[in-house]
């Protein structure tokens, strides 16, 4: 698809891109970090998984692991942000697809934007029932509130409702709690490793914290420690997701073109650095491994603060993870409400015309974000009734999202005629594209295997039947109908200028 010359607004950029700005541009360089960094959420992600690395892998899983897999992550995000310069658009990793691919635009977009589209609702709906079961620790420790299934899906309830509410009231106010989040998690680890290292009596030898192998996988097969570190990998892969964020919200960044891909790259850098501060600290203040790993709280660093602040201290350090948390989800339903309003505007939901509109008083996508919370909603409804069942929906989280996000990455690599944005790597694109596709190749493989023995139904690593039944749905509705109808993202400046409907040209 062929440049004209350098524009100098964002709004002649989008229009060159073939959009009419519809929403409203008020987010600053920070606001966009801010929103990825908030959904990537050290205090979120790395807390409520802090028991997956426990059980597979132990110590070395969450302190190195979390240091190589955010290196990784950081190559991953590198490509993204690359492309993202060439085309700041809300639709983002779809329209990328759409842009690169030789042959094939539609089906390309189609594909991408299904796992990206699935793979945020069931990051939404990990974070926030992540929130709830953080918050019923929090009052199960401050008002001796009994934990319970229902408990924890009511509290999810309230939480990604009053989520909904706060997006639908406006840009602004996303804008001022996503800073204030940002903040919060800064200050937040900082506050939390500061108690941890000055207030317990004993702490673990630091070469425990870095060399450690715990193995509760019951995997006994010789290797079966290195294969338990490996699977602990998940904690940090699964926290270092949804950074896809700042490409979605470009069209309400100023800037765009620069802001949006330093958004990208520096919300997962900042996090590699904070996170690991904030693990080491935890980690180093064990004291009964076994005792905090099966705590009834449901949460092992919640049970960690107690035993190494006291119960008060370690209580209020629980409540500076769930705020955080809070503003975690928050974020997510904003980048979730993003790409739904971008992919209906482009036709590719069921009822799109409902989900496209934009309120023109606050300039939010409204109704998409309340189709964004009820789906979210229903990938929890299940944990009612089994855990498993909920476990399966969040691991379309990682590996659906990762899909999306590397195969504009590789599009780009084979596609020699791409023309790069004012932000791009240089001599090292090349190299940092293809490192980031074979990452993701290995965590798509990795990501599947059984985690516990002996395998059985309530234990049994339903991941890969969760990325099947998106490729399946995806698929079959492609070949059923879709074919014919999605022609890829349209443009609705051409739209609006001749009251039809023209989709993106097809040469590059």
């Amino acid at each position: 698809m062929s440049v004209n010359p350098a524009p100098s607004t964002d709004e002649e950029r989008l229009a060159q891109l073939g959009y009419q700005q519809e929403l409203h541009r008020r987010l600053s360089g920070f606001s966009n970090f801010a929103v990825s960094f908030s959904i990537i959420s050290i205090l979120a992600g790395a807390i409520t998984s802090y028991g997956i690395a426990m059980a597979a892998g132990g110590p070395i899983a969450i302190t190195l692991g979390w240091l190589f897999v955010g290196i990784m992550v950081t190559f991953v995000a590198l490509a993204m942000a690359e492309v993202c310069s060439a085309y700041p658009t809300a639709g983002a990793l779809y329209w990328w697809a759409a842009a690169l691919a030789k042959r094939n635009k539609a089906a390309w977009a189609w594909f991408v934007g299904w796992f990206n589209f699935l793979g945020e609702v069931a990051v939404t709906a990990a974070i926030d029932f992540g929130a709830a079961i953080t918050t019923s620790a929090f009052l199960s420790l401050t008002f001796d509130m009994e934990v319970t299934t229902g408990r924890t899906f009511l509290i999810f309830l309230v939480i990604i409702v009053v989520h909904g509410l706060l997006n639908t009231f406006g840009v602004n106010l996303v804008r001022v709690l996503s800073d204030v989040s940002a903040w919060w998690h800064l200050v937040g680890v900082a506050v939390i490793v500061g108690v941890l290292a000055i207030v317990p009596d004993t702490h673990k030898p630091i070469s425990e914290v870095f060399t450690e192998v715990h193995n509760a996988t019951g995997f006994t097969f010789a290797g079966a420690g290195v294969y338990a570190v490996l699977i602990g990998l998940l904690m940090a892969q699964y926290t270092y997701t949804g950074y896809d964020a700042s490409a979605h919200v470009a069209e309400e960044t100023h800037d765009a073109a620069r802001a949006a891909p330093r958004g990208i790259v520096m919300s997962v850098v900042v996090s590699v650095i904070a996170g690991f501060v904030l693990l080491f600290a935890i980690t180093w203040s064990i004291q009964d491994y076994e005792a905090q790993r099966t705590t009834d709280l449901g949460l092992p660093p919640a049970q960690i603060f107690i035993d190494a602040a006291g119960h008060n201290t370690g209580t209020f350090l629980l409540f500076i993870c769930m705020v955080a948390q809070w503003f975690c989800g928050m974020a997510s339903v904003t980048a979730n409400s993003r790409m739904s309003y971008a992919f209906a505007r482009d036709g590719a939901l069921p009822g799109s015309r409902l989900w496209k509109q934009v309120n023109p008083r606050t300039g939010t996508p409204t109704n998409s974000i309340w189709l964004c919370v009820t789906l979210s909603t229903l990938l929890v409804l299940p944990s009612l009734w089994n855990t498993t069942a909920y476990l399966a929906a969040t691991s379309v989280a990682v590996i659906g999202l990762y899909i999306a996000y590397v195969m504009p990455v590789f599009l780009r690599r084979v596609n020699p005629e791409f023309e790069r944005g004012p932000w791009h790597l240089g001599k090292w694109s090349a190299a940092v594209g293809w490192i980031a596709i074979v990452w993701v190749v290995i965590i798509c493989v990795l990501f599947v295997l059984p985690t516990a023995s002996p395998i059985t139904a309530a234990n049994f690593n339903y991941t890969i039947v969760a990325v099947a039944v998106v490729l399946a749905f995806a698929t079959i509705w492609w070949f059923a109908g879709a074919r014919k109808w999605f022609t890829g993202p349209k443009q609705n400046l051409i739209e609006k200028a001749h009251h039809g409907e023209q989709t993106m040209p097809t040469e590059n």
